[in-house]
């Protein structure tokens, strides 16, 4: 058939009406694709008939939605029974498929914690991150680790509570330093009972709960009684501690006397980016804040771009009771009700207009709105950088996604192959992978064998992931610590896996190994240097040097976890709690080995069956 007689393509909102006849006013959620049959959008609706209705007008849309629809070439919907339900789907589609005219956040890491555990009659204080496994009290969330650690270093002084691993605990023999320097009661070696230890930790529990008052009142009655019986020693330790008490809730930016548990998030959008800033209020206190530069979708406004947070933000983190917004969404209500499902209470979700909470939003978006100018400076010089680095190699165009690899060892011991991201952000520190070398008969120290390993499990996970290089998963630029030797052995990897439009480069140091005298290797070119001063040189340096950061982090703790590894380790039921009360009783993993069954059974906490479990495990039945 000639062009002049071809059908012409129907434009967008023709195919969208042709769905009109297939459904109805039922909740549920519509995915619209594009030809390659790429998710464009995921949406959700009260009526899917109303809401695709909209998409089949031809005029009338945004810009963003214009395009959207223009794109259109099919569309897949699916009914649920609650408006609920359609919206906790939406949020777990959008994650997973990551549409373009989606709003997405792409930071989604968890929050530390404060832990006092339950396991142990001289309980430890200790920050905490990931699942709730371990039976204790859990106090949080904390913005991050420093916020955690600075929150940690000022109650040790005020309650004196122990950080020691239960192994450390159990062998110690006379206090450690932490008791020299007032930061522990000495438990260890019995300088305070158990009682009164107990006490410490109620106090604890009392102030992290936000009830500080009763707390500074009770070290203040111990201080005076102190002092009137003329133990003036004991009267100056309180002292202390009560300085240090007054000193960490006056070390908080914020501390509202009216809000005791919200997260305060506030939005602020300016040149198609967005900034999000997070304040967590827990017990009255500031618990610290963290930004997120959530993915606009291709230009929403701030009512959709905060209802997408919000969805996605308590996807998988505990729900406050009140969350403030600077910025009203669209379905509050019903986001509350989703969020009280999850939580199992009552969620209150507000636009604050005024007193506290309304000055609240206000320092959060004042913080939103600093934190997104120097984010937009940061991104004009990584953007110079990037177009730097397409100019030295010969790109096309700037990559989006560098991909740097590393390899790290101690004479073959404990490989670990590493591989870190960049792109127009920065580092993407959610993109970082480790690879343990698992295969056995690569020679100790061979590199060569290590990086074949390595790109082999990325790229052939990738090819079955997105062979069609759909997502923002795929390199535009690999970075390969080695030579010309090096370079070779990737580029034949990569053709064996017939991946071989991937443009890689190879650092290795000059003559003299200085630092600045780096060359550059790709296939069939002479290797050549970048002058020194270069701005796109210390680019370069800063991903290697991440990269072998990230390597020699991961084989220290591959190595560690070596160290401290029992034989124990790898019988079934036996956990923490009963590999220490097997080595505390046996003294050694080797004498648990040749117990018998008897001696087993005797141990405190280890049943008939674990018994037999532990028996047949060295004994080979």
């Amino acid at each position: 058939m000639s062009d002049t007689n071809r059908k012409p393509k129907p434009a967008g909102h023709e195919v969208i009406q042709g769905y009109l006849k297939t459904i109805d006013g039922s909740p549920g959620v519509y995915r619209m694709l594009d030809e390659k049959g790429a998710v464009l959008y995921v949406g959700k609706a009260r009526n899917l008939k109303a809401r695709v209705s909209s998409y089949a007008r031809p005029t009338g849309h945004s810009p963003r939605i214009a395009r959207m629809i223009r794109d259109t070439a099919s569309m897949m919907f699916l009914t649920t029974r609650t408006e609920t339900e359609a919206l906790l789907l939406e949020q777990n589609l959008i994650k997973q498929l990551k549409p373009r005219y989606n709003v997405l956040l792409r930071d989604d890491k968890s929050f530390p914690n404060i832990l006092i555990s339950r396991e142990h009659d001289f309980p430890a204080i200790k920050k905490h991150r990931g699942a709730k496994k371990e039976k204790g009290d859990y106090f949080g969330p904390f913005a991050s680790a420093g916020a955690v650690n600075r929150v940690l270093n000022q109650l040790q002084k005020v309650f004196l509570l122990r950080n020691c691993t239960d192994a450390t605990f159990e062998a110690r023999t006379r206090p450690c330093l932490q008791y020299q320097i007032k930061r522990c009661a000495g438990p260890c070696v019995g300088l305070i009972s158990e009682g009164d230890y107990a006490s410490l930790v109620k106090d604890a529990q009392q102030f992290l709960r936000g009830r500080t008052t009763a707390v500074q009142e009770t070290l203040a009655a111990e201080m005076q009684n102190a002092s009137e019986a003329m133990e003036f020693e004991r009267a100056a330790a309180l002292r202390d501690r009560l300085r240090a008490l007054t000193f960490v809730q006056g070390s908080q930016s914020v501390n509202p006397a009216g809000v005791s548990e919200a997260d305060v998030i506030a939005l602020h959008v300016e040149g198609g980016q967005a900034c999000v800033q997070v304040f967590f209020i827990r017990a009255n206190q500031n618990w610290g804040n963290r930004d997120y530069y959530p993915r606009t979708g291709a230009g929403a406004d701030a009512r959709e771009i905060m209802q997408a947070f919000v969805g996605q933000f308590y996807d998988n983190k505990d729900v406050p009771r009140q969350i403030l917004l600077s910025d009203a969404i669209e379905d509050s209500d019903l986001m509350a009700e989703a969020l009280a499902q999850k939580a199992g209470r009552k969620v209150e979700i507000l636009v604050p207009q005024r007193g506290e909470k309304k000055e609240l939003v206000a320092g959060a978006l004042r913080n939103a709105r600093e934190s997104l100018a120097r984010k937009m400076s940061e991104t004009a010089t990584q953007a110079k950088l990037l177009t730097g680095l397409a100019d030295a190699f010969d790109l096309d165009g700037p990559p989006q996604r560098v991909e740097v690899y590393d390899n790290s060892h101690i004479q073959g011991a404990h490989a670990v192959g590493a591989m870190i991201v960049a792109g127009p952000d920065g580092f993407i520190k959610s993109q970082y992978r480790k690879f343990n070398i698992k295969d056995t008969t690569i020679t100790p120290g061979d590199d060569f064998g290590m990086m074949k390993e390595v790109l082999t499990r990325r790229f052939k996970r990738l090819l079955k992931d997105d062979p069609d290089r759909q997502t923002e998963n795929w390199p535009d630029l690999l970075l390969i610590d080695g030579g010309a030797g090096q370079v070779s052995a990737v580029r034949q990897i990569m053709a064996e896996l017939g991946v071989e439009d991937v443009p890689m480069v190879g650092v290795a140091k000059g003559v003299d190994r200085d630092h600045g005298k780096e060359e550059f290797h790709r296939t069939g070119l002479r290797p050549f240097a970048l002058q020194r001063g270069d701005p796109v040189l210390y680019f370069i340096q800063r991903m290697r040097d991440e990269a072998h950061r990230f390597a020699i982090g991961a084989h220290r703790a591959k190595r560690s976890k070596a160290v401290g590894a029992t034989p124990l380790d790898e019988v079934p039921g036996v956990g923490a709690t009963r590999k220490r009360a097997l080595l505390a009783h046996f003294g050694s993993a080797k004498a648990v080995g040749r117990a018998n069954l008897n001696d087993l059974k005797a141990v405190d906490g280890i049943s008939d069956a674990i018994a037999e479990t532990i028996y047949d495990h060295f004994h080979g039945s």
